[in-house]
């Protein structure tokens, strides 16, 4: 069997989806790729770029790609590819995507996923909410259509969609904690220190699943498009495994960013980090306040930084690290913010080191999302991995993935959080996260789509392994 993988737009998670993938089906995939650039043109011709590129092969089985390719056109003009079961994967959902301003030209963004989904065989998306805001404004967004409009697209597409929650990688984080935060660490994650490593403590029944995840892993390369001269592969250690997963990273660097408004900072970056790491006792420091989002409209940047120069306005003792990396076009409120908030600030910009941005996770006290969409959020869970007390609104995804004390319904409930939590910053450095219970799957499940194979839902109880967070599943290994 060979699982063909397009992703027309390679970067973010939408490449650590692709690479954890490759990495599990080793010499059995082919990975074809472009950038991750220029998003909206990807959208519209990436299928034609891959109806030239993809190499023709009879052993293809399995299509797996994200929504940004249109999987409608590219298995008209590549016949081959129509014959394979088609797996379509929804990172977001263009139906409810927030815009800035309204165009003709968007409709065709969410037109395609419709028509893609009813090409695919199997439709996966990495949240329940994400799935659900989509098949429930399909009816809505096609009255958009003047007339002679199609009917009961809902019903057609549900009965192939199914979630199946992003997998989330993590490097070990604790020689960038503060004592307090690794004493929490070795609570909530079960791990034993032993001198300055780390031993993994397996629970009950979760060896068998180990060693089944493990058998799996050879060290072989993927097959690669030749075509795609930009392509590259990924290596590493450890598994996929189900909502979070935590295994240990590859030391190897993002790509530096290009943004001149990001560049100038890096000198101050670095210099606060090791500021933070030295000096004045971390209890008595301010409480440190973290925004690691992208910088644009959709993340709520204006909600953040009005709660902010609230604080700043009450002289309330804080310091912020404005993470994320930014693009072209940058919302004039973050140069605003930064001048304003003048020494308050500890970070600012892109850190392009996956060890620097953990370690600037794990010396911050709260991490906030002002999101205006949210299908998953990956930077949000990273930060409450590193030990940061997680405030997300009260809506979009986040009530699917945060315990109801970690939400708020207005701007106003978070600065009053906020507000408190600089007064008192020990409420939070003595906080223990509450963790939900963790639903497990099989990346093989969600690309072969068998109706054989059952996911078999549970929790590891209130103890998590370091290296792998893994609990009762049911692998699929059913031909198709």
């Amino acid at each position: 069997m060979c699982v063909l993988l397009i992703e027309a737009f390679y970067g973010g998670s939408h490449k650590q989806l692709m690479d954890l993938l490759q990495e599990e089906l080793q010499e059995d995939c082919v990975l074809c790729t472009l950038p991750a650039k220029k998003w909206h043109w990807r959208a519209r011709t990436a299928a034609l770029y891959f109806m030239q590129t993809v190499p023709i092969s009879p052993n293809y089985r399995i299509l797996f790609a994200s929504s940004v390719l249109n999987l409608a056109e590219l298995t008209a003009l590549r016949p081959d590819l129509g014959k394979l079961k088609k797996v379509l994967y929804f990172h977001e959902n263009q139906l409810v995507y927030p815009v800035q301003k309204c165009q003709e030209r968007d409709f065709q963004y969410g037109y395609n996923q419709i028509i893609s989904c009813l090409v695919a065989d199997v439709v996966v998306f990495n949240s329940a909410f994400n799935m659900e805001s989509f098949l429930t404004s399909i009816g809505k967004f096609m009255k958009l259509i003047p007339d002679h409009r199609p009917k009961d697209l809902e019903e057609i597409i549900r009965p192939k969609c199914q979630v199946l929650y992003f997998p989330v990688r993590f490097p070990d984080v604790s020689r960038f904690m503060p004592e307090h935060k690794l004493a929490h660490f070795e609570k909530v994650i079960g791990a034993k220190r032993s001198g300055d490593a780390y031993q993994t403590v397996v629970l009950p029944g979760q060896q068998k699943c180990r060693a089944l995840m493990k058998t799996s892993h050879a060290a072989s390369k993927s097959g690669l498009c030749e075509a795609q001269p930009r392509l590259h592969t990924t290596q590493h250690e450890g598994l996929p495994s189900p909502l979070i997963a935590v295994a240990r990273l590859n030391k190897s660097e993002a790509s530096e960013s290009t943004n001149p408004c990001q560049e100038e900072d890096k000198q101050h970056l670095t210099f606060n980090l090791s500021n933070i790491l030295s000096g004045q006792g971390y209890q008595q420091r301010p409480l440190h306040i973290v925004w690691p989002h992208r910088w644009e409209h959709d993340k709520g940047p204006e909600t953040f930084f009005e709660v902010l120069l609230k604080l700043k306005e009450k002289d309330l003792p804080f310091h912020v690290s404005v993470l994320g990396e930014a693009f072209s076009e940058i919302p004039d409120i973050f140069s605003e913010a930064k001048k304003a908030l003048g020494s308050s600030v500890l970070h600012w910009g892109f850190l392009p080191r996956k060890d620097d941005y953990f370690q600037a996770l794990c010396m911050a006290d709260v991490v906030i999302s002002t999101a205006k969409h949210e299908f998953f959020g990956v930077a949000m869970v990273e930060a409450v991995y590193c030990g940061c007390y997680p405030l997300c609104p009260k809506a979009l995804v986040y009530p699917e993935i945060f315990p109801a004390e970690y939400l708020y319904s207005t701007p106003e409930q978070l600065f009053k959080r906020l507000q408190n939590f600089c007064k008192r910053p020990d409420i939070v450095r003595k906080h223990l996260y509450k963790f939900y219970g963790i639903r497990c799957f099989s990346p093989v499940l969600g690309i072969c789509g068998c109706q054989n194979a059952r996911i078999k839902q549970g929790t590891t109880g209130h103890q998590f392994p370091m290296e792998y967070i893994v609990g009762p599943v049911t692998v699929c290994k059913h031909p198709i």
